[in-house]
């Protein structure tokens, strides 16, 4: 399918479109959408087993962005496969929420794999904070980093007064058990009251919480939709700065709603098909990082846009992780048969130039 071109900025200042008025949007608006679009489409080529290139997009090709849809992201779809839906592990809402805080406090595979190869199965029953201590001391004092570089957790050294940062966010964890949080949040009726019971635990801020109840909802633990709460993050700000020349009295949070309920619409504007994920459409969550990602896509295709935080560079590039992920959604989404039927949009069958050249994009 061969999207439509031009991700060259605009000689215009702004542009409204009819579905989004009072507020007024720049350029990078228009690249929101297709980039979201071929960036999903990237992901089916992948899962599809082609090889590369899976775009012709010189930016796309060159630096790391994550997919268009969260629980699609290899440590999401870690922690739904691995973490949460495991049978040789309880299913209980008391161990469940303990595995799936443990994982989400380092947020790398690796680390959960380091803890499981030295203790066993991860299990709150046979939890011991010296047994934890011991194997997280000792990988750091080998140079091995604990935790993800995807965001950055509060050392929480004044609430728990331990001295290594691993450590608070353990006491952090037995805390949460103590208090019986995973009935708690069991019992909770919508989203933001579950955000709420893990806002006010000390080091979690706005952020973390809605990081966190979303993933805790992708157990059986809660039944939130996710079309429910956004909480939008520090980059997803600076995306909206960039998409929005004025957000026309909306806060941030009412534009990602509106940018959810208006997918079909803009995409059908711009000439554009989403690829779904198997019929799920984007959902807050998922809009909120695109937005994330799209700042720091604007950073090589329109650097003339400013966000809050001024960067101008993309830091990470590209690598290919050779493990093949065999992509599992949570069974109430009701996904998975078919990626099982082997269902991926023909959009996907093959690589197609989406964007201008990387000399247009130049400016050349």
């Amino acid at each position: 399918m061969p999207l439509e071109p031009s991700l060259v900025p605009r000689a215009q200042p702004s542009v409204t479109s009819l579905h989004l008025a009072p507020a007024k949007t720049t350029a990078v608006y228009d690249s929101y959408w297709r980039f979201a679009v071929e960036r999903q489409l990237i992901f089916f080529r992948r899962a599809a087993g082609l090889p590369r290139p899976w775009t012709d997009h010189p930016v796309l090709a060159t630096y790391k962005f994550t997919n268009a849809y969260r629980a699609s992201d290899r440590v999401s779809q870690y922690l739904i496969r691995n973490v949460i839906y495991r049978d040789d592990l309880p299913d209980s809402p008391t161990e469940v929420v303990f595995r799936t805080l443990l994982f989400k406090l380092f947020n790398k595979i690796e680390t959960w794999r380091l803890l499981e190869h030295a203790v066993g199965p991860i299990s709150y029953e046979t939890y011991r904070f010296s047994d934890y201590d011991r194997v997280l001391s000792s990988a750091m004092a080998k140079g091995i980093r604990i935790y993800s570089a995807a965001y950055i957790m509060p050392p929480g050294g004044t609430a728990f007064g331990c001295s290594a940062k691993h450590q608070n966010h353990l006491k952090l964890l037995e805390r949460m058990m103590a208090d019986r949080l995973p009935d708690k949040l069991a019992a909770a009726r919508t989203m933001q009251q579950g955000f709420e019971l893990l806002l006010a635990y000390p080091t979690i801020g706005d952020f973390l919480a809605y990081q966190f109840i979303t993933d805790i909802n992708y157990s059986q633990v809660t039944d939130f939709s996710e079309m429910e709460f956004v909480v939008p993050g520090p980059g997803a700000r600076d995306g909206l700065r960039k998409c929005f020349a004025d957000n026309g009295g909306l806060s941030d949070s009412e534009l990602i709603r509106l940018m959810a309920d208006q997918q079909s619409e803009e995409c059908a504007r711009l000439g554009l098909e989403f690829p779904s994920l198997w019929s799920r459409p984007l959902q807050l969550i998922d809009c909120q990082n695109l937005f994330c990602e799209v700042d720091k896509f604007a950073r090589a295709v329109h650097p003339g846009a400013t966000g809050r935080t001024g960067r101008t560079r993309i830091k990470q590039k590209f690598v290919a992780d050779g493990e093949r992920i065999d992509f599992w959604y949570p069974p109430k989404w009701g996904i998975n048969d078919r990626i099982e039927a082997g269902a991926v949009p023909n959009e996907a069958a093959s690589p197609s130039p989406s964007f201008e050249p990387a000399q247009r994009l130049a400016g050349a």
